[in-house]
């Protein structure tokens, strides 16, 4: 006789469903907090826009700091990921400085870049603060690098790479404060008119 077919999933398949399920809860909070603030946020309103109960929420993070910070974390997570691999890339300087300002402007506008801008480090515990800002200081060193060696092949004009980077990811940054889904711009045509805009603005005369 054959074997009889187990009805539970390997622990693989658990596990590959847990993390979907997850980011399901991370990615509804994120919207949650981005359109009505952390503090006016609900973990209620998390399990209700899921259909599931709030016990269930609990399952996958142990409350609304921790949420937020996994959130957040995710969102920066995404810009380093994203600058590292246009760093490896082939191309020169100014090509992967554009690259990577189009890629910062696309991820603020999705749910976790987004709650990076919106909400960002004030809202959390002073302990995961500390986290965040060592990301966040990472992705700034690694923006200003490119930066540095645009200016180097006189690409862009001679100004002090430390404020240039923060005036570009200041500008990006900005997209998320303001940026609709359902407004004129994609999100992909708002990336590349700012993206366009700051590089006139950088490019040697």
């Amino acid at each position: 006789m054959g074997a009889i077919a187990s009805p539970w999933k390997k622990a693989e398949a658990r596990e590959s469903e847990r993390e979907r399920k997850r980011l399901a809860v991370l990615r509804t909070a994120a919207r949650l907090f981005n359109e009505k603030g952390f503090h006016a946020s609900s973990l209620d309103e998390v399990a209700e826009r899921l259909h599931i109960t709030k016990p269930t929420v609990y399952y996958y993070a142990k409350n609304k700091d921790e949420i937020l910070f996994e959130c957040v974390r995710m969102g920066l997570d995404m810009m380093q990921q994203a600058i590292r691999n246009i760093t490896v890339t082939g191309g020169s300087a100014v090509e992967k400085f554009e690259a990577a300002m189009l890629e910062y402007a696309k991820i603020v506008t999705m749910d976790f870049g987004m709650c990076v801008i919106r909400i960002g480090e004030e809202s959390l515990i002073p302990e995961n603060r500390v986290k965040l800002r060592r990301l966040k200081a990472d992705i700034d060193h690694e923006f200003r690098i490119l930066l540095e060696k645009a200016i180097e092949e006189k690409a862009f004009a001679p100004i002090e790479p430390k404020l240039g980077a923060f005036v570009v990811a200041g500008a990006l940054s900005w997209i998320g404060r303001w940026y609709r889904e359902d407004g004129q711009m994609t999100a992909e045509e708002i990336a590349r008119q700012a993206t366009s805009i700051l590089l006139n603005g950088l490019r040697a005369r």
